[in-house]
């Protein structure tokens, strides 16, 4: 049986959301799909770029990722609503529930987008293009917003096939199309083709999707070396992957945040990599693994990024052995001018089944610091994350578990 592989994306995925609420539940008239609006960081808090715009503020140029400032210039009128992440993650929640309602096999590719592998059940409710349109219409009858379809026999192309024309559309893709609808478009079009490789492929004369696929594969992988055979299949419409409905173990646990102004001593720094091991520790617990590897990365005030890392002697889940290893990196990696952003990054991760090795020169009591984990994560998954935090939190301009939702934000989506 030939495969059957949909697309869902959701139309400015935030924007729509945000227009659903305002209308829905906030009484308010104007629908700001309609005008020209955004929906952006907070400059304050220096996270000031553009996360998703309206159709009629694309017209003025504006893309995500513009800075606010930028997206200004080109469109002074241009109405900036502030990210809600909780309602988004709702929203996600239940347009992928809609999916669940016409196949199991459901991938979940981003918080806006999913594969649906329409298979074995497609034909009970009608033609691939007829059941996509039920799916489509259904999520904008029950939920207010619009999707974009795409049909074909494999992920690859039924992304490329949700990707074309927008909003509110059913698009097909199948392999006997890619000579007509995907082969004339521009090389950096074809998914996994970033800013980089594009650049590439136009400096030896490929310009479109057509021409790299019938260019040859050896030489392609010269140019673009490891990537080069996925692109070059990706073009000639081959992918072979399997929608996934149970998503694959995590690899490795990150945290970021970009602090509201520039740090200048390493006092307030190690308190902004505490606040990021809080969140990393708890997800790590929570998924009963360990981590063996920690990282840590700065972004100074002229945008400069430099990264450093370690390998652990035995694998953790504690909180405050990630925050120690991601500080004494800091101290080796840190200039001592401004900082703007910082990370702490892990990988190495074990299953979290075995007793950890003591040692004569272990400076921590890791059986204590363990059992207090897990009581401020049982307090926290009862009461909600901000019901318990360190002192070291206590009045300080930034979020005690940063990178992950708000401090705002938490307690209503907690609720």
């Amino acid at each position: 049986m030939e495969r059957i592989i949909f697309h869902i994306d959701v139309n400015s995925a935030f924007l729509s959301w945000e227009a659903v609420y305002r209308l829905a539940h906030k009484g308010e008239e104007q629908d700001i799909r309609e005008i020209s609006s955004a929906v952006g960081g907070d400059m304050a808090m220096r996270h000031g770029i553009i996360l998703a715009k309206s159709i009629p503020a694309k017209k003025y140029g504006i893309k995500t990722g513009d800075s606010i400032i930028e997206a200004r210039r080109k469109c002074p009128n241009l109405i900036i609503v502030p990210p809600d992440y909780g309602l988004y993650k709702k929203c996600s929640a239940a347009f992928i529930n809609i999916l669940r309602e016409y196949s199991e096999a459901v991938e979940q590719y981003s918080i806006d987008e999913a594969y649906v592998d329409m298979t074995e059940s497609c034909y009970l409710f009608g033609s691939p293009e007829e059941t996509a349109q039920q799916i489509k219409d259904s999520i904008r009858n029950r939920l207010g917003f619009t999707v974009n379809v795409g049909v074909s026999s494999n992920k690859l192309l039924a992304k490329m096939a949700g990707d074309m024309q927008k909003p509110d559309k059913v698009h097909t893709l199948y392999p006997e199309e890619i000579y007509e609808k995907m082969w004339p478009l521009p090389v950096s079009d074809l998914f996994f083709v970033g800013r980089a490789t594009t650049d590439k492929l136009l400096s030896v004369g490929i310009k479109t999707i057509g021409e790299l696929a019938k260019a040859d594969l050896q030489w392609i992988k010269s140019i673009l070396k490891k990537p080069g055979e996925t692109i070059w299949n990706f073009a000639n419409g081959i992918d072979l992957s399997p929608v996934l409905c149970e998503l694959p173990a995590n690899k490795g646990y990150g945290n970021s945040t970009t602090i509201s102004f520039d740090v200048t001593d390493a006092e307030t720094a190690g308190r902004v990599l505490l606040a990021l091991a809080e969140t990393i520790g708890n997800r790590v617990r929570s998924d009963k693994v360990q981590i063996s590897v920690v990282a840590v990365s700065i972004r100074y005030s002229d945008f400069s990024c430099f990264s450093h890392q370690t390998v652990l002697q035995c694998a953790t889940d504690i909180t405050w052995e990630i925050y120690k290893t991601a500080f004494n990196l800091f101290l080796e990696l840190w200039n001592h001018n401004p900082i703007r952003h910082l990370g702490i990054y892990t990988g190495g991760v074990e299953n979290n089944n075995f007793f950890r090795q003591q040692s004569l020169f272990d400076e921590l009591d890791y059986s204590k610091l363990k059992k207090v984990d897990r009581t401020v994560d049982s307090i926290r998954k009862r009461f909600g994350m901000d019901s318990v935090m360190r002192a070291a939190f206590v009045n300080q301009p930034f979020d005690h578990m940063s990178g992950g939702l708000p401090g705002e934000r938490r307690s209503e989506y907690l609720n």
